[in-house]
């Protein structure tokens, strides 16, 4: 006998279906109407009884591969509903990335729509043993009627007689979601979610943030990561409105907040800089004041961008999130700003013994525990997490071998730093992408939290470069911002001048007056004109940058 008393994402459909008939509970823009929260519990059931239908359930894993919209959560539901296991692809991965993950998960499913077509049709042409089905999300039967082997959705819910009798069901372990995260190494990686890693997490939000049944939610973040799916939980959640845009556009994402009063949404720093650009210049903004809140993540916000941000939306609490999806997403939380007592934190002077060293992300949740495990005396250690928001493993593991950390008890998220006296967690860098110079441990991320701050720089990567002497020589490549000017001159070059200028000279006494360790400051800096290389999951990939900057050095050293 199931026991429904254990945790399902699904037990929010039947307070969905008991809200008022005539408000929305998705919006999307290219849509002729909005959906009611009966409505959509229908299509959901509907989508479930088909699935049953065709005979999937308890632990089958079906992967979807699409743009945001409702049919995407509708499809996230009915697959959980039946005991699925919902394996999400990336729509901007290559072939190869999306092969990967097809072969590592080996779906009975696959559900895309026209924005993976590139691969999506490749791999139709693959005779995987285990893929049984071909769906398209959003196309109609006529559109498809000359394509073999693909269902619709529409087919699927056609000529269902509504059973009532329908009730959920749980894949082993409880599983319900493989969230891929690429790491630092682009090569896509399965983590297993629990229903109770989502719900526990997606109720941490909605205490800390204060979402509610009066939010009208914008999905900016893609349903394809554990950021975008644990916060369209949350709302559901709490019956919030969810508006859909099929992917982030900044001067989109303005309008649909202004048409639709949108009161919060979730950023990156990439995102709210985009939006802070896209009303550059416009003398008569005023700013949004429908939005209330705004949780940021993927990366911390600097003082500028804060600022900015703040200007942009004037009304809205503005907190950040440190987090991964090993952890199914939020691990601390950390205010901003808050309008409702006119103060934004300046996160330099939080803690001004260790101020200079590493960047503060808040504290944790309250159902999270967070620990330092260091070497000897020092207060800096790997950064450990354990509770009911840790995933059960990874999807190639067995159970057994499932530990990820240190013991059976504690997951290791890779992260080295420190929590201060008022328990705030200081994140200082990556334990893969630590700088051995000099005998002395460097982490990258705390050199880039300290020369993000200067305000000629648009964005910062450093690396460690061979060197004989050193072990590794630190190098930093840097993105000029627009109006600012790299001169390869001294100091005093650019003093009393009209034009902004940044060298080498400036950045090294930027990191001196930052009181930033002489050992860390990087011996070289390297104007870089062009977007840094990323995963499809947003992470720099250090080591194609590494390989650039030697490549420049050589050519360099030989023109001598």
């Amino acid at each position: 006998m199931p026991n429904y008393s254990h945790p399902h994402i699904c037990h929010c459909l039947t307070r969905l279906s008991t809200l008022p008939p005539n408000s929305p509970l998705t919006i999307s823009p290219h849509r002729p109407r909005p959906k009611t929260a009966p409505d959509f519990v229908d299509a959901v059931y509907a989508l479930a009884q088909a699935l049953l239908a065709l005979g999937i359930g308890s632990g089958d894993v079906i992967a979807v591969a699409a743009l945001n919209s409702e049919l995407y959560l509708e499809w996230f539901l009915a697959i959980a509903f039946v005991g699925g296991i919902v394996a999400p692809l990336n729509y901007r991965w290559s072939f190869e990335e999306a092969l990967l993950a097809v072969e590592a998960v080996r779906p009975v499913m696959l559900v895309t729509d026209e924005s993976c077509k590139l691969w999506s049709s490749k791999l139709q042409n693959y005779d995987f043993p285990f893929l049984r089905w071909h769906v398209s999300l959003e196309s109609s039967d006529s559109e498809l009627s000359n394509s073999k082997n693909t269902l619709t959705t529409e087919t699927l819910r056609k000529n269902l007689v509504k059973d009532s009798s329908l009730n959920y069901s749980w894949a082993p372990d409880g599983a319900v979601l493989i969230c891929f995260t690429s790491g630092t190494t682009g090569r896509p990686k399965g983590v297993i979610i629990s229903h109770l890693n989502l719900i526990v997490q997606s109720l941490a939000k909605i205490a800390i943030v204060g979402y509610s049944e009066d939010d009208v939610y914008l999905h900016t973040a893609p349903l394809c990561h554990i950021g975008g799916l644990s916060s369209a939980i949350s709302m559901l959640l709490v019956g919030a409105c969810h508006v859909f845009m099929p992917k982030f556009e900044a001067k989109l994402a303005l309008e649909v907040i202004q048409q639709y009063n949108v009161t919060s949404l979730i950023t990156v720093p990439a995102m709210m800089a985009d939006l802070s650009s896209s009303t550059r210049g416009k003398d008569n903004w005023k700013g949004v004041e429908s939005v209330k809140k705004i949780l940021n993540g993927g990366g911390g916000l600097s003082i500028a961008l804060t600022k900015e941000a703040v200007k942009l939306f004037p009304r809205a609490k503005l907190l950040s999130a440190y987090g991964m999806t090993e952890a199914c997403s939020s691990l601390t939380f950390m205010t901003l700003h808050d309008p409702t007592v006119h103060k934004t934190v300046d996160i330099s002077k939080t803690n001004p013994a260790h101020k200079q060293q590493g960047v503060c992300v808040g504290k944790p949740a309250p159902h999270i525990e967070v620990k330092i495990c260091s070497e000897g005396s020092s207060h800096v250690g790997k950064i450990l997490t354990r509770g009911s928001h840790v995933m059960l493993r990874y999807w190639d593991q067995s159970p057994k071998n499932s530990s990820s950390s240190i013991n059976q008890d504690w997951l290791d998220t890779g992260d080295i730093g420190y929590i201060d006296e008022y328990g705030n967690l200081w994140l200082i860098g990556r334990t893969k992408g630590r700088i051995k110079s000099g005998g002395e441990n460097i982490y990258p991320e705390e050199v880039e939290a300290v020369l993000s701050q200067h305000p000629g720089v648009q964005g910062v990567v450093t690396v460690g470069i061979p060197d004989t002497r050193l072990t590794e020589m630190v190098v930093a490549c840097i993105q000029v911002r627009r109006d600012w000017h790299w001169s390869n001159g001294s100091f005093e070059h650019s003093i009393g001048t009209q034009k902004q200028f940044i060298s080498h000279e400036i950045l090294q006494q930027h990191c001196r007056e930052r009181n930033l360790a002489r050992f860390k400051i990087p011996k070289k800096f390297m104007q870089w004109n062009k977007p840094f290389p990323l995963t499809t999951t947003g992470k720099v990939i250090r080591e194609q940058v590494k390989q650039e900057v030697m490549s420049q050095l050589r050519s360099l050293n030989s023109n001598l």
